[in-house]
Parts: structure tokens; C-alpha cells; sequence
């Protein structure tokens, strides 16, 4: 049976979105199960969309857009969609890094975010986010794609030595995240330095945080806590912080000894011949 349940388009942007595709998909006399048959899925997916009880991807989207002819109306709401996806707590810092036009970060963890492959990051958000694993890995991808923009920000990560170690996802998920960590290799706009565990003491010992530099905003401090995270724009906490992050750039290893020990470990320890 078709599902007609109605929707507010002004309760959130996946139900404007439901509102949208349905009286779109209407106006061009389609049924839910001949869009469907037109962009690859089930008239029952059609249905769920248009019912805000299913998150639309990327693709789907864009196929929705080729088929009911909208100049990309739906492409380019996806990813308001998607971004409200995110955890409420974590939603303003998201809207934040996408204005910054420089990113500096200390993971002592996990990879950062932004260098997340899709399934490293289902394993990380799957300890406690099972039941809508699908929708947060598809935001967390979708917040990637400021690294795709024809001018996209400066991204600086310094990653923990521990991080590179710590097995997320299995031997064969870490070799791919640790592949995709040396793509970035070329990209002028990511540098990514290791910080080994004969560093020591350092200046990250309080644990991760992230500087956000704006162009027409005061900077922004982050730091990440059990399920919440603390913005701040306070210049003394954020000088503070930046001349910590200083002291761990020059600690950690250059960007090129980053790589060879990234490589290195990526093949000693998640390999063929790696240690189980």
C-alpha cells in the first residue's frame, strides 16, 4: 500500500525534503514505484523518502534530479539533510569547520573526521550508534567534502603514534584508512605529521583539540568530550592552544618521516605478513 502520511516541510530539512520528492514525483504523474523503476530503486525506498523515514544519499539524489528534471534541487538539499544527521551537541562546530579557511588538529585517538574512510568511520560510530549507523557515516561523509571545494580549507593534522596502532575495524580496514591517510600525500592543502611514542611528554597531554581559523570570525577553539564538545573563541584559551600546537608540530616527526612511518606501519602490522 502506497504510505500517505503527511508531513511538516518546515519540521526539519529530511521532511522538507520528503515534501519536496513527493509533490515533485506527483507533479510529473509518477507513481512511487515508476520513479522508482526510473532511478534505480524500490518504490518502497521512494516511499520511506518521501515519509522522512529513510536519509537520502548523495546519489540517490542526483538521479532524483536527472529524472524529475530539477536543475539539482535535490543535490544540493542533501546536503543540508545529511548535515542534520549529525548529533544535535555537535551540529554548530560542523557549521563552524565549513567556514574555516585553515584547520589545525591533535588527535590522540582516532583520525581525525575529515580523513575518515567510510569504513573506519562505520566502525568508530558503530560502538554506540548502531541503529542509525548509516545515516551518521553518511554525514560524516558528506562533512568531507569541504576537502573538495575549488578552494577548500588548510587541514594540519598531527596524529598520536597510537592512532596508526590502535586496530579500528579490523587488520583490512586500518590498511585502507592508513592508504587513504598517504593519498593525501599531494594534496598541498593537507599535511599530516605523526607525533611518535618516544616524544614523550608533550604539549598534547590534556587530549585531542582542534583551531579553527576564520576569515571573518573570531577563531574558534575545539574540544571534544563524551557525547558533547566545548566551542570557545576566548583569545587566551586559543593563543594558549596555538602555541601548544606549535610545540607539537615541531615535536612530531616532518611530513615526509610521517609518511615513511605511516607506510611502514600500514605494512608491518596490517599487511599480509602483519602481526594478527
Amino acid at each position: 500500500m502506497v504510505n500517505i502520511r503527511s508531513l511538516d516541510p518546515s519540521a526539519s530539512p529530511l521532511d522538507y525534503y520528503g515534501s519536496e520528492l513527493r509533490r515533485l514525483r506527483e507533479a510529473a504523474g509518477l507513481g512511487q514505484s515508476q520513479l522508482g523503476g526510473i532511478v534505480f530503486c524500490t518504490g518502497s525506498l521512494i516511499g520511506q523518502i518521501e515519509t522522512a523515514k529513510k536519509v537520502p544519499t548523495r546519489d540517490f539524489s542526483e538521479r532524483l534530479d536527472a529524472a524529475l528534471m530539477t536543475g539539482g534541487f535535490f543535490t544540493r538539499l542533501v546536503g543540508l539533510v545529511l548535515r542534520s544527521q549529525l548529533p544535535t551537541w555537535f551540529q554548530p562546530y560542523a557549521e563552524m569547520e565549513a567556514k574555516a579557511a585553515y584547520i589545525s588538529t591533535y588527535q590522540c585517538q582516532l583520525v581525525h573526521g575529515l580523513l575518515q574512510t567510510p569504513a573506519y568511520a562505520r566502525a568508530v560510530l558503530g560502538v554506540e550508534h548502531s541503529e542509525l549507523l548509516d545515516e551518521m557515516v553518511a554525514a560524516r561523509v558528506e562533512r568531507q567534502r569541504i576537502l573538495e571545494r575549488d578552494h577548500p580549507p588548510v587541514l594540519w593534522v598531527v596524529l598520536d603514534e597510537a592512532v596508526l596502532h590502535r586496530e579500528v575495524g579490523g587488520r583490512e580496514v586500518m590498511q585502507m584508512q592508513l592508504a587513504h591517510l598517504l593519498s593525501f600525500a599531494c594534496a598541498s592543502w593537507v599535511q599530516v605529521q605523526v607525533l611518535p611514542f618516544e616524544a614523550g611528554e608533550h604539549a598534547g597531554g590534556m587530549g585531542s583539540f582542534t583551531v579553527l581559523r576564520l576569515d571573518d570570525n573570531p577563531d574558534i577553539l575545539y574540544t571534544p568530550s563524551y557525547g558533547h564538545g566545548h566551542m570557545t573563541a576566548d583569545p587566551q584559551a586559543i593563543r594558549q592552544r596555538s602555541v601548544g600546537y606549535s610545540r607539537l608540530q615541531a615535536t612530531a616527526l616532518s611530513v615526509e618521516q610521517s609518511a615513511e612511518l605511516i607506510s611502514r606501519v600500514m605494512e608491518e602490522r596490517y599487511g599480509h605478513g602483519g602481526v594478527a
